[in-house]
């Protein structure tokens, strides 16, 4: 199968690109390089532009015809969000629907939607499937749930059938270290964390009164190369799965448990041997209690799960930044 992944210069994209590859697969990468790099990219083939440059769009699926659409490229960043939410809505929203026009137009009808986990409600225990109540809680998760409802309704007017994967919390790094996070100054937990060790300075537990076991927010992070390999299953099961009476499906991609930010600190005390500084903060704007998935529907639909640990996540994101810094300068 050929995929294009938008996004693919990405972490998540770019680590996706891998397991495809590793799977026998061929991808091309569509990226505009605002957050990617072009490390990341290695030797694959190559359109760099806009997904909401329509007449790129179509060149490239002339040129390509790709099978699928692996569709990550979006911004993500929760409290920018808060801050520039039309920036978020015609990146994650408009440039989205472009994208599936063009799509449309080049007779590609299968799309793999980069999801969240941050559009659902928050529940008493803390506990999500693919049925829970939705309550997105910032303008980036209100784009990826309306994007959701833009998919659902485009499935059923056209011939595009859709998997929407709802992603909880990757943290890691491809365990081959050809990609990983790319961010200096990285705004998700473990980032932070690794920051923090680094320049031997202090971790900030961004909220500290949530109705959790230690008051901290509860996440449940999955090894991004997990979350890749869930990717991979889900393209080779996509015709199995989705079909013209059932065109869009929603399926969460996590490890179904819970994981507290203290807890996650104390795990990555016990991988780096080192203690790790905290100090309790407020949350920022757009933070949620969190969730973490009980859902099967994965494992039913895609015979995937989860197979690495969060102490490796850690473990791999650490020895990622000697390669980082080797490769990307920083």
């Amino acid at each position: 199968m050929k995929v294009l992944i938008t996004g693919g210069a990405g972490f998540i994209g770019s680590t996706i690109a891998s397991a495809c590859l590793d799977a026998g697969h061929e991808v091309v990468i569509l990226d505009d390089f605002s957050a990617g790099r072009r490390e990341f990219v290695l030797d694959r083939p190559l359109v760099e532009g806009d997904i909401g440059d329509r007449e790129l769009l179509d060149r490239t699926f002339a040129e390509h015809k790709p099978d699928a659409v692996v569709h990550c490229a979006a911004k993500i960043i929760v409290p920018e969000s808060v801050e520039q939410p039309l920036s978020y809505y015609e990146n994650n929203v408009a440039k989205t629907v472009t994208l599936l026009q063009a799509m449309d137009a080049a007779g590609i009808n299968r799309l793999l939607f980069s999801s969240s986990a941050s559009i659902y409600a928050t529940e008493a225990n803390f506990q999500v499937t693919e049925d829970s109540g939705l309550a997105p809680n910032s303008p980036y998760a209100t784009t990826k749930y309306m994007m959701e409802i833009v998919l659902r309704d485009t499935a059923a007017a056209t011939d595009i059938r859709v998997m929407s994967l709802r992603y909880f919390n990757p943290i890691g790094a491809d365990p081959q270290m050809r990609t990983g996070l790319q961010i200096a100054k990285p705004t998700h937990v473990l980032g932070k964390m690794l920051e923090a060790w680094l320049n031997k300075d202090t971790f900030t537990v961004t909220g500290v009164d949530w109705p959790t076991r230690d008051g901290s927010g509860i996440r449940d992070y999955i090894h991004v190369w997990d979350l890749a390999k869930a990717h991979v299953a889900a393209l080779e099961n996509f015709d199995q799965v989705t079909s013209a009476e059932n065109p869009y499906q929603v399926i969460n991609i996590g490890t179904g448990k819970g994981s507290t930010v203290k807890e996650l600190v104390q795990a990555f005390e016990d991988a780096t041997g080192e203690p790790l500084r905290t100090v309790d903060g407020p949350s920022r704007p757009g933070d949620v209690a969190g969730a973490y998935t009980v859902s099967t529907r994965a494992k039913d639909l895609l015979g995937w799960q989860t197979e690495l640990t969060e102490a490796q996540a850690i473990k791999d994101a650490i020895q990622w930044l000697d390669i980082r810094r080797e490769r990307l300068g920083y």
